[in-house]
């Protein structure tokens, strides 16, 4: 089938978020503090965003809250030019503000949410029957679908997921999984470094399992899998998956048609790396989409550049950089990772 201009080529099905940031070492307990900012985040909408900064068109699936948080969302997306036919307004639950904790050296760990009332958040009544009109315009143009594993938390959120997955999955659309667990969209009482328990692994299963991509940290690896070996994630996994493991300044470690090896990370000045792991994965499906003649370590570097330089900048989007930004830096660290 022809691709439309400007129709999207990734579909990125979740959350839309605040990230309420605190200064290196500051008490997200101490809300009243000054010091924090707000940036919109949600790894769905980081990487829709990042792959639209890139070039590559996208779309957001999600659900907002007819507050000033959606609405500053709605307008961030429409100024990225991604396409929001998809994205759902809740007029009773609000768009979510999570709480971010940074330690001295820009590593961040997320402590809970703001207010909350008792119907829960937007992101978690994704509606499936809101889905049909606008995903039929959608699919058709798509070559990948992108969800983590936040919406499996939330019942209505996780229905809305399997319908979408099995939409797409009829098509002949790629699916791509970065796991980003996060305890607290669990449980608010875990601890932010909680890692899942068996249920929530179990609940997991079925979308790892219709995997073509699998993006996790190091930590999620040894979690889900048991391994940091890249390869054996791959044939633990019915559909044999692309497998990248991300672990901040240490190797990325991939597993891509078979092939396997290590790639040193870029070593940068850190403020912030909320959002980074999203660069990277919008760098990886950007080279897929739109630069598929590269070579396999011209992909992984370009990628791994893209979550190099949003750790430079504070929020997940802001820092986010255009194809041109990324190749000027290549080009500066040529011969150096």
């Amino acid at each position: 089938m022809a691709q439309l201009p400007g129709a999207p080529q990734v579909l990125c099905f979740g959350e839309a978020l605040i990230d309420r940031l605190f200064p290196p070492a500051g008490d997200p307990a101490a809300q009243a503090a000054p010091g924090w900012e707000d940036h919109i985040g949600g790894a769905p909408a980081n990487v829709a965003c990042a792959l639209a900064k890139l070039g590559t068109p996208s779309a957001l699936i999600g659900r907002l809250g007819r507050d000033a948080g959606g609405e500053a969302i709605a307008r961030l997306l429409h100024a990225r030019g991604v396409t929001t036919s998809a994205l759902q307004w809740d007029p009773a639950r609000a768009s979510r503000i999570v709480l971010v904790r940074r330690d001295a050296s820009g590593e961040r760990s997320f402590t809970g949410f703001g207010a909350v009332g008792n119907g829960g958040f937007a992101d978690q009544a994704i509606a499936t029957a809101e889905l049909a009109e606008p995903l039929a315009e959608l699919l058709p143009s798509a070559r990948w679908l992108v969800s983590g594993t936040i919406p499996l938390a939330s019942p209505t959120a996780a229905e809305a997921l399997r319908w979408t997955v099995q939409r797409a999955q009829e098509l002949g659309i790629s699916l791509a999984v970065d796991v980003n667990w996060r305890a607290c969209f669990w449980d608010q009482r875990l601890a932010a470094q909680a890692a899942p328990d068996a249920a929530v692994l179990a609940s997991m299963a079925w979308l790892l399992e219709r995997a073509a991509l699998v993006k996790c940290s190091a930590e999620e690896a040894q979690w889900l899998f048991g391994s940091l070996d890249p390869k054996l994630v791959r044939t633990s996994l019915p559909g044999r998956p692309d497998v990248l493991i991300t672990d901040g300044a240490g190797p990325l470690r991939w597993c891509v048609a078979g092939q396997s090896g290590q790639l040193a990370s870029f070593r940068v000045p850190v403020v912030d790396s909320t959002g980074a792991g999203d660069a990277f994965t919008a760098g990886w499906l950007h080279c897929l989409c739109a630069r598929a003649h590269w070579d396999l370590e011209q992909r992984l570097r370009f990628a791994s550049a893209c979550g190099a330089l949003v750790c430079q900048g504070a929020g997940a989007i802001d820092p986010q950089p255009n194809e041109l930004a990324v190749l000027a830096f290549l080009a500066a660290t040529a011969g150096s990772s």
